[in-house]
């Protein structure tokens, strides 16, 4: 009972505007777990599920390297894993069958196993791990490998007993010492597919890392079913550590820090971008972190001096009343304050704005508009509400919600509750409001080039060009709005 076959559910393949853009992270949770395992007399191994077209692909990976356990173990990292999509919910089950098949102990660790144990545990799964879930896998795997049945005093476990009765043991508390866990298993994956559709889609190599886990804040429409309300945080010494290797073992470009915020500890950022320059890692990179943390001028300072050059920060509205009514805790004037902060010393901040919320009316659309037009930031991701279970938002609308209660991809964009407007309003405000984006970036390109003619060069010159198309493509997209107002 020694050999572990560990995969994960995010099938690329299957989420197709994630597949269009093409720029894949590998799975950083999974690669921690194997890594424990593996420094605890393991043998691991890998079947990456990023580029495969069907899951029946794990059949003669199974053959080949018969595992004891069968571990699908989800990138807690990854914002897609936590949407619960259920294009990977179907394939996850149909591993977990397979696997099952196979004579395997099949372990299941996931944002949507942690929700649905138990359908997971009826379509094959023996053990879903509850929450953060290294130290729970190594304990059960021990407990197995010794012959040991009993594991109900094990913490963050659910399962189905004797009696056939689906069994789920007390919380386990989170890890405080990021620190001591192994380096991620790197080696185990196939790193040339990913650097390919990169320098493809994006022209540059990214790779993804984590300095923390957990997220303290409220927003009550977020889910944090496996690192919790707790906040942990690696050293800026083992962070430097890790990114040395993989500078020396890969050609990377670009780094993603893909925490929930990254740097929120005090004095993290300055001693991490002290490091950074003394060592001569400077690297481009992009965070994700909150308006009122960016506001501090000397950590946006720091920020660009150790190479970060996307900010991506939850704006979520323009309208005050909105952010107040999600448990936000910051304020409009915040995100304009940080949003100028960062373009004064370079660095481009990115918006994530949420559409849909109950109680959000036509003005508090208009209000978040404006301040999108306003600002302009580098970029935006627009969503509309979607409840997942756990949180604050989803029992408030729970009783509205029918037999759908999750995307298929990431794409979808279904509202799933009744709202100020019917969901064919909001697939139309996303469109818009991409277009009229785009517009004001390319009137704000010409008049840049009309202040300054000498910056001409063919990109400046095109984006300004561009607002010959997306003037009247606005235009017709607002009438199409209205029309859906009306109705």
């Amino acid at each position: 009972m020694n050999n572990i076959l560990f995969s994960h559910s995010y099938f690329l393949r299957f989420d197709p505007k994630q597949w269009a853009l093409g720029q894949p992270y590998a799975p950083l949770g999974t690669l921690y777990a194997a890594a424990l395992m593996r420094e605890n007399g393991y043998n691991v191994s890998l079947f990456d599920t990023m580029f495969v077209a069907d899951p029946a692909e794990v059949e003669p990976v199974l053959k080949e390297t018969t595992p004891d356990f069968f571990v699908i173990y989800d990138d807690g990292f990854n914002y897609l894993t936590k949407m619960c999509l259920t294009n990977m919910r179907e394939a996850a089950f149909s591993m977990c069958k397979m696997a099952k098949a196979k004579g395997c102990t099949v372990i299941v660790s996931s944002s949507d196993s942690t929700d649905r144990y138990e359908e997971y545990l009826k379509e094959g799964a023996d053990f879903v791990i509850i929450g953060e879930a290294e130290q729970t896998l190594l304990e059960l795997a021990n407990y197995i490998k010794a012959g040991e049945k009993d594991v109900a005093f094990i913490p963050g476990l659910a399962f189905i007993d004797e009696n056939n009765k689906v069994v789920k043991t007390q919380y386990r508390h989170v890890l405080k010492d990021l620190d001591s866990l192994p380096l991620p298993a790197w080696d185990l994956v196939d790193m040339e597919p990913y650097r390919d559709s990169w320098l493809k889609n994006a022209g540059y190599f990214s790779i993804n890392m984590g300095t923390t886990r957990g997220c303290p804040f409220k927003c009550n429409w977020c889910a944090k079913p496996i690192y919790g309300n707790r906040y942990n945080s690696r050293s800026p010494q083992n962070v430097i550590a890790e990114l040395k290797m993989l500078k020396e073992r890969y050609p990377i470009d670009h780094i993603w820090f893909c925490d929930d915020i990254f740097g929120l500890k005090p004095g993290w950022v300055l001693e991490f971008s002290q490091l950074i320059q003394k060592e001569n890692l400077c690297t481009r990179f992009k965070i994700q972190s909150r308006a009122d943390l960016l506001v501090d001028e000397e950590l946006v300072n720091a920020l660009a001096a150790s190479g970060c050059e996307n900010v991506w920060i939850g704006a979520e509205s323009g309208s005050q009343k909105i952010l107040d009514a999600m448990d936000k805790g910051i304020t409009v004037d915040q995100i304009r304050k940080s949003t100028k902060a960062m373009k004064k010393v370079g660095i481009k901040p990115s918006f994530f704005i949420q559409f849909g919320y109950p109680g959000e009316e036509k003005a508090d659309i208009a209000q978040t508009i404006k301040m999108i037009n306003e600002l302009l930031p580098f970029e935006i991701g627009i969503s509309v509400s979607y409840p997942l279970p756990g949180t604050v938002f989803y029992d408030r609308v729970k009783a509205d919600l029918k037999k759908k209660t999750n995307w298929t991809d990431s794409d979808e964009m279904a509202l799933m509750f009744t709202n100020t407007f019917p969901a064919t309003y909001y697939k139309q405000l996303h469109k818009y409001v991409h277009k009229n984006y785009h517009m004001h970036l390319a009137k704000n390109s010409m008049v840049k080039l009309l202040k300054n003619p000498l910056s001409v060069n063919v990109s400046n010159l095109k984006k300004a060009a561009s607002v010959l198309y997306y003037t009247p493509a606005t235009y017709i997209e607002r009438i199409k709005l209205n029309q859906l107002e009306k109705a």
